[in-house]
């Protein structure tokens, strides 16, 4: 693996100083790939209008194919903050209007690619902002095989296709996670609740490996609901993670949770190790994992 800077005169990044990502990585066997400290790009889900494409110009590599905003990750920089960078500066996609649900990673071991699919949570139009586009269009999912793909989306796009639908969601038994941990949560069972919330909020952030949730790819971000109950129910609410306060049963609430997020087209796992719960959890269509299995989660 050999490293190449750009050609003399490329225009890339035309405005302000060249990123030292900005090279092309040439295999043993010869091919050119992107990004020095590899690549990253944004498949961002529209529920009502689709997936959101770029159309490449010409000059750039397999030109006028379409793909995703993205490129070249910028050295010690996440694949996450790549993609979204890229998106913002070649289609102007906003802050926050994107929720990441799912990692999918190439790793070549010389090179690799993430992409980064995320969620629309905030409705925009795409803008040209920088010299690398065509157009920027929303495709309907179902229609995307139709267009002249970039080579490496149009193989990436045969798995990612079936894994538009998917989306994980974790349901957690609040009361009784913060219960398998004597760390005093029988003295302030809110301060309990919080802290763990608090955890909980941190690994929503970080996303879960695709193997603890019997997935397929790299990294999810599940939708994490937190069920507490009783003097908890006094708990703030946190960043990434929807807070349940049951009025009366926190195991019917749950039970409740996880019908709703069946009904909704989820894949849903709900953590407690209680066994009865366990049992009326696994009747709702949800996969059940015990308390261990979320604080490993946690502390990894």
């Amino acid at each position: 693996m050999t490293i190449e800077p750009p050609a003399p005169g490329e225009p890339r990044r035309p405005h302000g100083p060249r990123d030292p990502g900005d090279a092309w990585v040439v295999a043993p066997t010869g091919e050119r790939y992107w990004g020095r400290f590899g690549a990253a790009g944004l498949l961002a889900v529209d529920a009502e209008r689709g997936v959101l494409l770029q159309h490449r110009v010409s000059w750039s590599h397999f030109g006028d194919t379409w793909a995703l905003p993205g490129g070249a990750r910028h050295e010690g920089e996440s694949a996450c903050d790549g993609a979204f960078r890229e998106a913002a500066e070649e289609a102007r996609v906003p802050e926050a209007a994107v929720q990441p649900r799912l990692l999918s990673v190439l790793d070549l071991g010389y090179w690799s690619y993430t992409t980064v699919v995320g969620d629309v949570v905030r409705p925009f139009e795409p803008v040209i902002s920088d010299p690398e586009s065509h157009e920027l269009a929303w495709v309907p999912v179902g229609e995307v095989i139709g267009y002249p793909l970039h080579p490496g989306f149009a193989a990436s796009w045969e798995v990612l296709r079936g894994l538009v639908d998917v989306r994980p969601a974790a349901i957690v038994d609040v009361a009784n996670v913060m219960g398998s941990v004597p760390d005093g949560w029988w003295n302030d069972r809110a301060g309990a609740a919080a802290r763990l919330i608090s955890r909980i909020a941190g690994l929503a952030g970080r996303g879960v490996p695709a193997s603890v949730l019997d997935l397929p790819e790299h990294t999810w971000y599940p939708e994490w609901t937190a069920v507490v109950e009783g003097q908890a129910r006094s708990v703030a609410d946190a960043d990434g993670v929807e807070v349940v306060r049951a009025t009366a049963s926190g195991d019917d609430a749950i039970v409740v949770a996880a019908e709703q997020a069946v009904a909704r087209g989820r894949v849903v796992t709900v953590v407690t190790s209680d066994r009865g719960l366990a049992g009326r959890a696994t009747a709702t269509g949800a996969a059940v994992r015990g308390a261990r299995w979320l604080l490993d989660l946690i502390d990894a």
